[in-house]
């Protein structure tokens, strides 16, 4: 049992040695795959950089449609009052 406790520690720290090597061994990155990660980041901007620029537009349209819709209710409003008020004249 002795033994065992005295070459734990050993097996351990070789195991660690080496799943590190492996690790940094299989890390590597390309220049060709970094520059493709730059390109989609930059795509990526773009891209928000578009939504962003459309859900403006989107407020700008909605708040025009109900500009819109207020002014026909008005219209309508006068209509109507336009309308009782002629079925008032005498024929």
């Amino acid at each position: 049992m002795n033994i065992l406790k005295s070459l734990k520690i050993p097996v351990i720290a070789g195991a660690l040695i080496i799943s590190a090597s492996l690790l940094t061994g299989c890390g590597g990155v390309s220049e060709a795959q970094l520059a493709e990660l730059s390109a989609l980041r930059d795509e990526v901007r773009s891209l928000e950089s578009e939504a962003n620029t459309l859900k403006d537009e989107r407020a700008s349209l909605e708040a025009e449609i109900q500009e819109m819709n207020r002014k026909l209710a008005e219209c309508n409003k006068q209509k109507e009052e336009t309308k009782a008020n002629l079925e008032k004249l005498p024929k």
